[in-house]
């Protein structure tokens, strides 16, 4: 275990699978406290036990992140096990598949519930928190490749990560002054729980690897490594930052059009 965020207390939204689960676990390897929420108990208690088992120290609430008092709920209850609270991340998303013209306004929506809403309710009361602590903070937004580019057939889950994009921005002009640091980390194809039905099988997961410079997708460890580095000290001059970890993706205009 290392210190990089030794007596830090850290709350991740998502945090039961995926880029959520290995932040935590992540988060807990370098000393910090790590509280997660997520909608089901089950896979939430298994990343505790984790941490847990390995010395760390955690614990978890459950609760909807598209539930404006759950949400904010939680990150109180995780401040207040905690002492208080440092750290930040909104990882939790939620998205609708279809083309603009089959989408209704209810999946449209869907879109933003958890992803913008949830990200602007999670800043809101962690910024509440950090004030009345008279403490810095650090919080750190997941946004995706489909915020920075047009992406056919997800046209509501593009526009909200977008909106996450320049969201965390507002965020970081506005806490500056008070030591609060607000930056985005945005995946590439990561293989998660959500990705799973379009690397189902090797021809699918060759055609996607295909668009990566680097030939293969991302692991959730190594977003959780991007993740911890804004959320420690060691970025202590960087608010504001948007980090692409997309094995090149967005870099690169020949790849994406082969």
């Amino acid at each position: 275990m290392g210190n990089r965020l030794q007596d830090k207390v850290a709350f991740i939204s998502g945090g039961g699978s995926g880029i959520g689960a290995a932040t935590a676990l992540r988060f807990a390897e370098e000393g910090a406290e790590v509280f997660i929420c997520g909608r089901r108990e089950e896979p939430l208690a298994a990343v505790v036990e984790a941490i847990r088992a390995h010395g760390g120290k955690a614990g978890y609430v459950v609760a909807d992140v598209s539930d404006e008092a759950a949400f904010s709920g939680a990150i109180r209850e995780a401040a207040r096990r905690g002492g208080r609270l440092d750290i930040l991340v909104n990882n939790a998303m939620a998205y609708s598949w279809g083309s603009i013209a089959d989408t209704d306004t209810e999946a449209w929506r869907s879109n933003f519930s958890t992803t913008v809403d949830g990200t602007f309710w999670g800043t809101r009361t962690a910024l509440q928190i950090f004030s009345a602590q008279g403490s810095g903070g650090a919080i750190v937004n997941l946004a995706s490749i489909c915020g920075l580019f047009g992406t056919a057939w997800m046209a509501g889950y593009s526009a909200a990560k977008a909106a996450v994009i320049n969201f965390t921005r507002a965020t970081a002009s506005e806490g500056a002054a008070a030591g609060i640091r607000a930056n985005v980390v945005i995946p590439g194809v990561v293989e998660t729980p959500a990705t799973a039905g379009m690397l189902s099988d090797d021809k699918t997961r060759a055609g996607t690897e295909k668009l990566i410079p680097m030939r293969r997708v991302g692991t959730p460890e190594e977003l959780a490594n991007a993740i911890l580095f804004l959320a420690s000290d060691e970025a202590s001059y960087i608010t504001g930052a948007c980090l692409s970890v997309d094995g090149g993706r967005a870099a690169d205009l020949i790849t994406a059009l082969e």
